[in-house]
């Protein structure tokens, strides 16, 4: 997926805060003496920028949305927003310099589509355990539908998808690569197996009933069980069937 252009975005940005920009009334010529202040855009240039902005902000302030008010005539609480953003956007580096420790970032946007698309409304609402609850659930559809096996899921599918064994009718296999009677093919398969077995024993399992805790927070962590989805898909994805 590309990367966020953040010159088109801080452009963009800066032309909803000047459409939206409350500006005083021209009483220079004759007529009627306007008192007071009206958005220098029209309504609908105004509302057609909102809706590029609300784009930007789901990629820079995740969950900037789950505080928003229920009426912004004027756009000031959105301005707001928009403008935090811009601040984001050109003092990314700098931050990243002077906050923390300039470690290479993880974008969610560049995770394996199976992992992303489904939780990415959930994700950008500041709902980020039901992101991963939903990558649970693409991943493990997607490699239903990849065997034909509809008859078996999550722990149980990927234990006879990765399986060792010769594929049996109505239980293909997923490989990773051919077999070639080393150990490398061997323990690609039951290191897949295992690493799926933890996802869904460890996270998806018990993620139904209540979001696990983490020093980092609750977006670091879901952050990482969506990266840990996106490499099983990635496998799954690549995967050749045996057996179908």
């Amino acid at each position: 997926m590309t990367k966020l252009n953040h010159e088109w975005a801080v452009k963009e940005i800066d032309q909803f805060l000047h459409i939206t920009d409350q500006v005083g009334y021209d009483n220079s010529g004759g007529g009627v003496v306007m008192f007071g202040t009206h958005m220098r855009g029209s309504q609908t240039e105004a509302s057609q920028g909102a809706h590029v902005v609300e784009q930007v902000l789901d990629r820079v302030l995740p969950g900037w949305s789950k505080e928003r008010p229920v009426r912004d005539g004027k756009f000031a609480w959105l301005r707001d927003q928009a403008s935090r953003a811009k601040a984001a956007l050109q003092r990314e580096t700098e931050f990243a310099e002077n906050l923390g420790d300039n470690a290479p970032d993880m974008d969610a946007a560049n995770l394996h589509p199976w992992a992303w698309q489904n939780g990415r409304s959930f994700w950008n609402t500041g709902h980020f355990h039901q992101a991963v609850m939903q990558a649970a659930i693409r991943v493990n559809a997607e490699t239903q539908a990849k065997l034909g096996r509809m008859d078996v899921s999550e722990t149980a599918l990927f234990n006879e998808a990765f399986s060792l064994d010769a594929p049996k009718e109505g239980a293909p296999r997923l490989r990773l690569t051919k077999d070639d009677g080393g150990k490398t093919y061997q323990n690609l398969h039951r290191g897949a197996r295992s690493f799926a077995d933890g996802l869904y024993t460890a996270i998806r399992n018990p993620g139904m009933h209540k979001p696990q805790e983490s020093d980092g927070g609750e977006e670091q962590l879901a952050l990482e069980q969506l990266a840990a989805f996106s490499l099983l898909a990635r496998w799954v994805d690549q995967a050749g069937v045996d057996g179908a």
